[in-house]
């Protein structure tokens, strides 16, 4: 199979018939081989009754349903999980990404050679001070911190490897970072292309200016797990070291004072040196527990349940 189109959605009835019947004219025009995966997110409109008629029209439409409303990123994962295609595309469902792009996209992948290709939303048409100004100042922290050179980390129009979407795992609201879990993967080939960008035909944003906070959140988690997720004892012992030798040093010199310099001084207790080295070596110890405890927790853990499936289609 060519390309696999994952789509995850959340109240989309309105524009699911007209985002198929466009994807299904392009794939049809380039003769491509193809899938739709549709992943509604617990809907509460008709988004899924939407998806079993489609699905009853074309065969190459399927279908997943959460149980209630899970997130983006676990949506992405479990469509990761089903698709078949050589190269995958993700894509929003509210006709604000284009199928217009797939050619390309999936060119870039087959036979440039690139692992990912993420789109940029050059020209927007979303709310300059609620959407574009946040996301550029999000955008430019996220380059900076995790050095993948991207303009538009969080457009949902991307094209993959089939091998890298099934070698990373999309958690939380890790869907942002995909381009970052990909490079920390070890697929370093990853390309840009400036796409169009529509304005809003139906309903609303499911986003407000909480996922740019969130955002940064998850883009320190990302740095720090990218880091030290496998050896948590690298960082935590490192602090509890540096920690437990500035307590030992206070105290010893606390020790020498009173034995050899000013014993008939203040009482130990008394004094500023002897709480910064109480203080310094509890701290020292509680990171290196951190760090153990990390260790024995990444050792031992076993994979949860993220997300609760009720209904497929074709799949």
């Amino acid at each position: 199979m060519d390309i696999s189109v994952v789509i995850p959605l959340l109240n989309e009835d309105e524009s699911l018939n007209e985002l198929h019947d466009w994807i299904a004219k392009v794939m049809q025009s380039n003769r491509y081989s193809y899938e739709i995966l549709f992943i509604d997110d617990g809907s509460t409109d008709n988004s899924w009754k939407v998806i079993e008629a489609l699905s009853e029209k074309n065969s190459n439409v399927k279908g997943l349903r959460f149980q209630k409303n899970y997130g983006k990123s676990q949506a992405l994962n479990a469509g990761f999980k089903e698709v078949q295609g050589d190269v995958v595309i993700t894509m929003d469902a509210d006709l604000q990404d284009s199928p217009d792009e797939i050619p390309e996209l999936y060119n870039l992948i087959k036979n440039e050679g690139f692992d990912l290709i993420s789109g940029w939303k050059k020209k927007r048409y979303d709310s300059k001070i609620r959407k574009n100004i946040p996301s550029k100042l999000f955008n430019a922290a996220a380059r900076k911190t995790s050095g993948v050179q991207l303009n538009d980390f969080n457009c949902g129009l991307k094209s993959y490897k089939n091998e890298v979407v099934k070698n990373i795992d999309v958690s939380g609201e890790m869907h942002r970072y995909i381009p970052v879990l990909a490079k920390n993967a070890g697929y370093n080939k990853i390309g840009e292309k400036v796409v169009a960008h529509q304005a809003r035909k139906f309903g609303v944003t499911k986003f407000g200016i909480d996922r740019f906070i969130n955002g940064f959140l998850d883009l320190i988690t990302i740095w720090f797990l990218s880091k030290f997720g496998k050896r948590p004892m690298h960082l935590f012992g490192l602090l509890g070291t540096i920690m437990f030798i500035v307590g030992c040093t206070f105290a010893f010199y606390l020790g020498i004072d009173k034995l050899f310099f000013n014993p008939t001084g203040r009482l130990i207790t008394s004094r500023p040196q002897f709480f910064i080295a109480l203080a310094t070596m509890v701290i020292g110890t509680q990171f290196f527990l951190a760090g153990f405890l990390g260790e024995i927790i990444l050792r031992t853990k076993s994979d949860t349940k993220r997300y609760s499936i009720s209904k497929t289609i074709n799949l």
